[in-house]
């Protein structure tokens, strides 16, 4: 498994960074937004879904909806004017402050919204759409001034996010004693979390000296840790959703990793929660 998570990762992370710095803005909106209606379409479980017709329906609709959004959108404006970028990284702060209550209150949480379609569908789109719009935010930041920039901010949140999982799975095989959240992730240990805010760290230190970010220590700092803690929370609400639906991977798409909700599950909070962060409070 191993094996073929890391040459799963060494095919992948290259053309994601080849997107980022080659792809137009909207085109990389548009790749995005594939991975959004991907994720969609395999959320559909966790709502009960059983048959594919009414998951790929749950796919189509989130993508009309993100679509229309889009061509809302006025031209050639500041998007952290916008109200369809503000409200989602707005909403999905407190979307994962919200997921952390049911964390710490599971199973007796899952009791509110176990039989509950509705609930299982606002959930997820308030998990998928402001991922989408944060990767968006992202993207179009400074763009007018330096075209990279905003490509160097993804690039950032994305690295975090991968070594803060790396090293969380490896300090965890090798030290992992106390469970992080027995009920939700039995493999997951506060040994693997303090690895994995080192390896953030540790990405943060270096990135911060050799990238252009041009923003002061301390608030990237705070950013880090806030986004790095979120995309745990990110990993853990998917396995518990996972748990709920009785379901080991969320697909099969992506050899070693299983599904799309399997590989962005962290990027989904700490994409949105970063963005919100670094554009709107600071």
């Amino acid at each position: 498994m191993l094996k073929y998570r890391l040459i799963t990762a060494l095919i992948l992370i290259p053309i994601v960074i080849c997107a980022l710095f080659l792809l137009p803005p909207m085109v990389f909106a548009v790749m995005t937004l594939v991975v959004c209606m991907l994720a969609a379409w395999e959320w559909g479980q966790f709502a009960g879904f059983v048959t594919q017709e009414q998951r790929l329906w749950l796919a189509i609709l989130c993508g009309f909806f993100l679509v229309v959004m889009l061509l809302s959108m006025p031209v050639y404006k500041n998007p952290l004017d916008l109200r369809q970028i503000r409200i989602p990284l707005w909403l999905a702060m407190g979307w994962w402050v919200t997921a952390l209550l049911l964390i710490l209150t599971y199973p007796r949480s899952a009791v509110l919204w176990r039989n509950s379609r509705t609930l299982a569908i606002i959930f997820g789109v308030l998990t998928i759409v402001p991922f989408f719009w944060g990767i968006f935010a992202l993207r179009q930041y400074g763009y007018e001034q330096n075209q990279e920039t905003g490509a160097w901010w993804l690039l950032y949140i994305m690295l975090l996010v991968w070594g803060s999982d790396s090293g969380a799975y490896f300090f965890g095989k090798a030290f992992g004693k106390y469970k992080l959240a027995a009920k939700i992730s039995p493999s997951k240990t506060w040994e693997g979390l303090l690895g994995g805010l080192l390896s953030a760290a540790l990405i943060s230190c270096l990135f911060s000296y050799y990238a252009p970010l041009n923003i002061a220590t301390e608030k990237l700092v705070i950013c880090s840790i806030v986004a790095v803690l979120a995309s745990i929370l990110g990993d853990l609400t998917e396995s518990m959703f996972k748990r709920e639906a009785d379901i080991k991977d969320s697909g099969h798409l992506i050899p070693g990793h299983g599904g799309v909700l399997d590989r962005i599950d962290s990027l989904t909070a700490a994409v949105p929660v970063f963005a919100g962060l670094m554009l709107l409070v600071f």
